[in-house]
C-alpha cells in the first residue's frame, strides 16, 4: 500500500528546510525527498573553489526565529560553501529535520490523482508516496547542465563542473586547465584555479559586470552591531512594493505582530560583487 501524507517537499535547501519547519509546527504528516544524501540543496552540491555567497551573510539566513538568527555567529561578510553548508546543518539539527526526510532519493514523477484529490509521487529508485500537497523546493538551480559543445564526448582529459564538483579536493597543481564561461561561478573559481595550475585559458563568450566585494572577517564589535540591526534590516528587506516574493506567516512560536513577517535566504538578483556572486548551477 502506497504510504500517505499531509505534504510531500521535494528539496532539502533553504527553502524545503523553511517548509519543512513551518509544516511540522502546524502539525502536518511530512515526506522529504531529496537527491544528495544530506540537507543544503545547491550548498551541497557546489563545492567548487571560492563558491561563496554574494548576499550579507546576516541577510543570507532565516529570520522567522530570533534566537536561531543570534545564536549562529557568521565568520564573514560574505560566506563560504563551507559555513554555509554548516549553518544549514545547525539549522536542521536545531528543528530535527532529517527525520522527516529520505536522502538520496531522486523524484522521477509526479501526477495529480482526481479521484483521491491527491498527488502521486515516485522516485528513480521506485519508492512510491501520497499526498494532499506537493512544495517542489527544488529551486532554479538544480539541474547541472553541461554545455553541447563539438569534441565534448571525445576529450580524454579530466571534465569539471562547478555544479557537480567533486567533494574531495582536487588537485590541479601542475596542470593546464580551461575554463569555459564567466558567469558567478566562473569569476569565483577562476582567481583560485590561477593559483595552482601550470597553465589557465579563460573562455568567454560575453563579459560580466562584477565590482569588488570589500569581503572581509566579522570582528565582534562590528558582529554586535549587525545584530542590534536585526529589526530593522527585517523592516527594510519586507518595506518594499507589492509583488514582494515570499510572504509566508510566522514561525507558530512567535506571537505574530505587524512587523513579524518571516523571509528566507535571497536567492534573486544580480551577481554584485566579484568574489562573491551565489554559486550557478548552469
Amino acid at each position: 500500500m502506497i504510504p500517505e501524507h499531509d505534504v510531500i517537499i521535494v528539496g532539502a535547501g533553504f527553502a524545503g528546510l523553511y517548509s519543512t519547519i513551518h509544516a511540522a509546527a502546524a502539525g502536518l504528516d511530512i515526506l522529504g525527498i531529496e537527491a544528495g544524501d544530506d540537507v543544503g540543496g545547491t550548498w551541497y552540491w557546489n563545492r567548487y573553489p571560492g563558491a561563496r555567497c554574494d548576499v550579507e551573510s546576516i541577510d543570507y539566513s532565516f529570520s522567522f526565529d530570533d534566537d536561531l538568527q543570534r545564536e549562529w555567529r557568521w565568520s564573514e561578510r560574505y560566506a563560504t560553501q563551507p559555513e554555509i553548508l554548516r549553518y544549514l546543518n545547525h539549522v536542521a539539527d536545531r528543528f530535527d529535520v532529517r527525520r522527516h526526510y529520505r536522502f538520496g532519493e531522486r523524484l522521477s514523477a509526479a501526477s495529480w490523482n482526481e479521484p483521491e484529490q491527491r498527488w502521486d509521487v515516485r522516485t528513480e529508485s521506485g519508492f512510491e508516496a501520497s499526498a494532499r500537497w506537493l512544495v517542489m523546493a527544488t529551486g532554479g538551480l538544480s539541474k547541472p547542465q553541461l554545455p553541447d559543445l563539438a569534441g565534448r564526448d571525445t576529450f580524454t582529459g579530466t571534465v569539471l563542473q562547478t555544479s557537480a564538483w567533486p567533494e574531495d579536493p582536487v588537485d590541479l597543481s601542475g596542470r593546464r586547465v580551461a575554463v569555459i564561461g564567466t558567469g558567478s561561478s566562473g569569476v569565483q573559481t577562476i582567481p583560485l584555479i590561477a593559483r595552482e595550475a601550470a597553465e589557465l585559458t579563460v573562455y568567454q563568450r560575453s563579459a560580466n559586470y562584477s565590482v569588488p566585494a570589500f569581503n572581509r572577517m566579522l570582528d565582534d564589535e562590528e558582529w554586535q552591531r549587525q545584530q542590534k540591526e536585526l529589526p530593522r534590516r527585517r523592516e527594510l528587506s519586507w518595506s518594499g512594493a507589492a509583488g514582494s516574493p515570499g510572504r509566508a506567516t510566522p514561525h507558530p512560536s512567535r506571537r505574530p505582530t505587524s512587523r513579524s513577517v518571516p523571509r528566507c535566504s535571497r536567492r534573486a538578483g544580480r551577481a554584485a560583487a566579484c568574489s562573491s556572486p551565489r554559486p550557478s548551477r548552469g
